[in-house]
């Protein structure tokens, strides 16, 4: 038997097609009518549940929110027990989806930041949630590696940093219908996270060597004898 067209059933059916069809089509370019034929539901279900299309799209934000540690983080993590290579598996998760679909895939919460006027406050509040959720996750890989990294680095910036790779390689890839702008991308973090690691943080302290004394005694400083000691 068909369920009651106001049951939490039929809602996720209508976040479930709004989320592929904001994914394929955009936000704007989606109309009402199309969610509710993906869905095999009516009007009068939708408008049960939501005031108005933009309350659906704060509803599938929400859905992205809670779905990205199950969907995204959980199963890219546990691909290694490397906190830096987790950090890695995340950008396969996103490079797999751009084999898959021939380059076409898009991250949907960088193409809802870029589509959605600036003027929709409680939308882009939800999209920073987002972003925000991302980095989150990102920046424990790294703390876990804090004794691999220079330990006056600012891990919540290079959380972000990893984000903007992410959404720029997914972006030219897509632009570009083919794999080397993110791979590319991926390439330089990859050779940044190797600098950090091999840098000499936990070397100990040289200390320098005396300085020899000049014969005839000291002579008066000026700043053109300085400027050749330095050079």
């Amino acid at each position: 038997m068909a369920a009651p067209p106001t049951t939490p059933e039929t809602r996720e059916r209508l976040i479930d097609a709004a989320v592929f069809l904001f994914w394929q089509n955009g936000y704007a370019a989606t109309g009402v009518a199309e969610i509710l034929a993906r869905a095999k539901v009516n009007s009068g279900s939708f408008y049960h549940f939501f005031r108005s299309k933009e309350a659906l799209l704060l509803a599938v934000l929400d859905w992205y929110v809670r779905g990205l540690k199950p969907f995204v983080m959980q199963p890219a993590f546990a691909q290694s027990p490397d906190p830096i290579e987790r950090v890695f598996a995340v950008l396969a998760f996103y490079r797999q989806n751009l084999i898959k679909t021939g380059c076409t895939y898009g991250c949907p919460i960088g193409r809802l930041a870029l589509e959605i006027p600036e003027n929709r406050a409680e939308v882009h509040h939800l999209l920073a949630a987002n972003f925000d959720g991302w980095t989150a996750a990102i920046e424990t890989c790294l703390d876990a590696a804090r004794d691999r990294l220079p330990p006056d680095l600012d891990r919540t910036s290079l959380s972000q940093f990893v984000l903007t790779v992410m959404e720029g390689g997914v972006m030219q890839s897509r632009a570009h219908r083919r794999i080397g702008p993110f791979d590319a991308s991926v390439r330089h973090l990859r050779r940044y996270f190797e600098l950090l690691t091999q840098s000499p943080h936990h070397a100990r302290p040289v200390t320098p060597p005396r300085p020899i004394p000049r014969p005839g005694g000291p002579r008066k400083t000026t700043h053109r004898s300085l400027t050749q000691e330095l050079l």
